[in-house]
């Protein structure tokens, strides 16, 4: 067992897990956030695309002690239900949801993008 310790959407978090504790697992299973989607279990999809300090990454190719002491961001870390982020909002408006499922990291995809192109 290790102590991960990370900023997960602004908020100081510390848990207990296994060592091969995948970041999309400790994020749904530990913390309870679960608009990042384990999709294809191959690092292929990308549904589980989630930002580890400002860049984006697939969430379940990393383990979580290797995002210990980073900042991390999902979908439920970028906007709120009463305020979306311009992307979400976009996707929103641009019927860009399809079924739901890739949105989350179709999303976070976008962002970084934006983020470092502009």
């Amino acid at each position: 067992m290790s102590k991960v310790s990370m900023v997960l959407n602004g908020k100081t978090v510390s848990s207990d897990v296994e060592d091969r504790t995948l970041l999309v697992s400790f994020i749904r299973d530990v913390r309870g956030l679960t608009g990042t989607h384990v999709g294809c279990d191959t690092s292929q999809c990308g549904a589980c695309v989630v930002h580890v300090d400002g860049k984006a990454v697939k969430a379940c190719t990393m383990l979580a002690v290797q995002a210990s002491g980073s900042d991390v961001v999902t979908l439920e870390g970028i906007g709120t239900a009463t305020s979306l982020h311009p992307v979400q909002a976009a996707f929103r408006e641009h019927h860009g949801l399809q079924c739901g499922f890739c949105t989350p990291g179709m999303i976070m995809s976008a962002v970084d993008m934006i983020n470092r192109h502009g």
